[in-house]
């Protein structure tokens, strides 16, 4: 692999992160907040692409040449893949084979005094356990998450939480009682509108807390632009 071979890998690389961080491809990576490092990225990728090609310029006129061994075509592999392949979010099959990610916050914010309470399942799940469900008693909830289902069919409405980027992302859970629909599909997002109860379990995996929500009514809806649960800060 020659200097200009490896400048067009540079290039490619960088205009991958580029395309990733200007569509919602990125969201499968990391986490929404680091776009503007990723997008930095990618331009100083492409810059040094700039520099190489005009390095080897200067090489070649002052009469120098040097190949690098073929192996090295390899590092071209994970370009093409970034390119051409775009993973899935994770889902139903790694929730239920980790632990929640469930940690006590700082603090709780104010809820409105008045009409439902729109909730993250991190933000319910805290409240439910950390706070005993003090701000949740006698309200109307909506949470919105994908729902696993443990080994015993158990169902479990989740949402994934990243503390930087998908391979760190861990499960926040809560358990579902009342009025759940009848047949349920792992990886099927749901709205879920339900009271709190004080209802909760351990995680088998790592004993963490699990809370449970009482549902009066579900409904499906799309998958959400960003699939992470972006509250977390453990």
């Amino acid at each position: 692999m020659n200097r200009q071979a490896q400048a067009a890998l540079l290039f490619l690389l960088g205009a991958a992160l580029l395309h990733a961080g200007f569509t919602d491809l990125y969201l499968r990576y990391v986490k929404a907040g680091l776009q503007p490092l990723l997008l930095l990225s990618g331009a100083v990728l492409i810059a040094a692409a700039a520099a190489t090609v005009w390095y080897e310029w200067r090489r070649a006129h002052a009469g120098h040449d040097h190949r690098e061994p073929r192996v090295s075509w390899l590092l071209a592999l994970p370009v093409f893949a970034l390119i051409l392949v775009a993973p899935p979010a994770l889902g139903s099959y790694s929730a239920m084979h980790t632990g929640t990610a469930l940690q006590q916050p700082f603090g709780f914010p104010d809820l409105p005094a008045e009409g439902p309470l729109r909730l993250g399942v991190a933000d319910y799940a805290g409240r439910a356990v950390y706070d005993h469900g003090r701000s949740l008693r006698g309200r109307q909830i909506k949470l919105t998450g994908f729902v696993a289902l443990d080994r015993t069919g158990a169902p479990y409405l989740v949402r994934i939480a990243l503390n930087c980027c998908a391979a760190d992302g861990r499960p926040v859970k809560v358990g579902l009682t009342g009025r759940t629909p009848p047949v349920l599909q792992p990886d099927t997002w749901l709205e879920i509108t339900g009271t709190y109860t004080p209802k909760r379990a351990k995680d088998p995996l790592n004993d963490g807390p699990i809370p449970f929500i009482d549902v009066t009514a579900a409904k499906p809806v799309p998958t959400p632009h960003d699939p992470y649960d972006e509250t977390w800060n453990g």
